[in-house]
């Protein structure tokens, strides 16, 4: 508030604690242009000067025009708060922040960390004798052999040096060009590591867009892809944006490469490697707490919110990391979607029609294309307005931050009181693995998504599993919040339709007679008794279903003149101790 005097303006200063904060304004930026020349029957009063008085109150003796007569209010006086006091309060909020990650147990322990290095290294010894044992088997020339290599590239949380305790690791097996996936990776180097007592429940997962094996190495849980590349050798020095290596590439190594390449190329372009993996490590227990993590669901993935935290970090590369999640809310609660978000890099080339409908967000390696998203009308509307909570509640309201908590912008989400109204999704198996089931079901969860938004007006899949402890059979529930017209769903036809999306492949070796899926319209009131909505407990896992019978004998390609042991295939439903490499 200001108001003006025949010689003084006064300017009330912000307070705290009935005290005076005047020490917060800096005089000089009070910012009040007078004309040239004053206009009849105003005085001009000469300055400037700058005091506080008892009551808190600021005066400012400055240039301006007084009216004789004074009852015109002039213009307010533009305040500016002292850079000295700014920099105090930043470094106040960002300690707070970093003791609320460390308290959140955001990062791993020293021993973890190691533990996690000791398999990845590992990992690539494995993988070393592996290429050398299938040079050998081609019949390569000795001089090939003894030059050929494999190695294993690390990407997503893990890569991004973004990890948490729990964190599984996206670990990309890369060989040369006469290493094959179909035998070589899924058959011989896959005997080779269930032959090793580090690893336990491998899976194969081959008909995912991005075929891959699943296990855990020492108890850590290993994603582990391949990709072929056109080389003799695929040093651990490998060069993945090398157009020469990129050239002949098939399409699936191309899709196993893109998450590497899409995280070595952030990494090289945010300007603070530290700070970027500050701000990314809040901004995904911020997606996950609200509700908003989830790619199978409709929300973002983990590469979506590297990118915008790498935006934010690009844009202000000398922000403190309190100072970056704060702008991140700002930028992204103002920002005109559709409007791409695009880093700042010299190699984009620009001119992509197909851009998706809501939030493109651009890949930051070639060929350049758009983030695979699966955001829909209902989970744009939820992104959007918590990017806007998230804002309103980092805004600086509180002068020295002395009442603003982290905790509150990392709440879970208010499920139980924002909706009335909730469909319940029920997955169950009966000799055979749910796990498999489950992630078989929610990679065709979008189209559920899609047949509620055709016929209510919004619906909120919430992605936390949850477990009926009532039902004897293994099972994962969902709860997924509907607008009030969500009790006029007609379920019969609801399930009837999305079992036409569920059956239009089928399970590898699984019979799905043994699999169940439900849906059920529920009230609030009839949600189980302690239910936890809180998010900081939910369960997210990916989706993937694996050969069952991991014992069935398999004939071999181009090697019918070694024996099957050699190979690394179950003959005659054993496995020789051979097989082990």
């Amino acid at each position: 508030m200001a108001y003006a005097s025949s010689d003084d303006r006064k300017i009330v200063s912000p307070r705290w604690n009935s005290k005076p904060l005047a020490h917060l304004i800096e005089p000089r930026t009070l910012i009040l242009p007078p004309p040239a020349h004053p206009p009849v029957g105003y005085l001009v009063a000469l300055g400037p000067s700058l005091r506080a008085d008892p009551d808190g109150a600021v005066f400012l003796r400055k240039q301006a025009l007084v009216p004789v007569n004074p009852k015109v209010v002039p213009p307010p006086v533009v305040l500016r708060l002292n850079p000295a006091f700014l920099a105090q309060m930043d470094e106040k909020r960002t300690g707070s922040l970093l003791k609320f990650m460390g308290d959140e147990s955001l990062y791993p322990s020293p021993e973890e960390e190691v533990n996690r290095k000791i398999v990845i290294n590992q990992l690539k010894q494995i993988v070393r004798e592996w290429i050398k044992k299938i040079a050998w088997q081609h019949r390569l020339p000795k001089t090939v052999i003894y030059q050929t290599s494999a190695t294993v590239l690390t990407y997503g949380s893990y890569g991004l040096g973004v990890h948490g305790p729990e964190s599984d690791i996206d670990a990309l097996c890369v060989g040369p060009y006469f290493a094959t996936m179909e035998e070589d990776f899924f058959i011989v180097l896959r005997s080779m590591l269930e032959g090793r007592v580090e690893v336990t429940e491998l899976q194969c997962v081959k008909s995912a867009k991005v075929p891959l094996m699943r296990f855990k190495f020492n108890g850590i849980s290993i994603d582990f892809p391949y990709a072929r590349l056109s080389v003799v050798s695929a040093p651990e020095c490998l060069n993945i944006f090398d157009p020469s290596i990129l050239a002949k590439i098939d399409e699936t190594s191309w899709r196993s490469l893109s998450g590497v390449r899409a995280n070595n190329r952030i990494l090289q372009l945010v300007p603070n490697l530290k700070n970027f993996q500050s701000l990314l490590r809040c901004v995904k227990l911020w997606a996950k707490r609200r509700g908003v993590y989830s790619h199978l669901f409709g929300f973002f993935g983990g590469i979506h919110l590297a990118i915008l935290a790498a935006y934010v970090c690009q844009k202000y590369q000398h922000a403190s990391i309190s100072a970056l999640l704060c702008l991140f809310f700002e930028t992204f609660s103002k920002w005109p979607w559709p409007e791409p978000v695009i880093l700042r890099d010299p190699l984009i080339q620009f001119g992509h029609p197909d851009m998706p409908s809501f939030m493109p967000i651009m890949m930051p390696c070639s060929p350049f294309d758009w983030c695979n998203s699966n955001i829909t009308r209902s989970t744009y509307t939820k992104i959007v307005s918590e990017f806007q909570r998230g804002y309103s509640l980092t805004r600086l309201q509180d002068p020295e931050g002395l009442k603003f908590k982290w905790e509150s912008l990392f709440e879970a989400y208010p499920y139980k009181t924002e909706y009335t109204h909730f469909m319940r999704i029920f997955l169950a198996a009966r000799d055979v693995n749910l796990q498999d089931w489950a992630g078989w079901v929610k990679s065709r969860i979008r189209a559920l998504l899609l047949k509620l938004e055709m016929v209510i007006n919004y619906c909120d899949p919430n992605p936390t599993e949850f477990v009926d402890h009532v039902v004897a059979e293994p099972n994962v529930v969902f709860y997924w919040g509907l607008s009030p017209d969500g009790e006029t769903i007609d379920i019969d036809w609801l399930k009837e339709e999305f079992m036409k999306s569920v059956n239009t492949d089928h399970l590898p070796d699984v019979n799905h007679n043994f699999c169940k899926l439900d849906l059920e319209l529920v009230h609030s009131s009839q949600l189980p008794k302690g239910l936890d909505f809180d998010a900081s407990s939910a369960r997210w896992s990916k989706p993937h279903w694996r050969i069952r019978d991991n014992r069935e004998s398999r004939i071999p390609l181009y090697s019918q003149h070694l024996p099957h042991y050699f190979v690394g295939h179950a003959a005659d439903g054993e496995y020789p101790a051979a097989a082990a490499g």
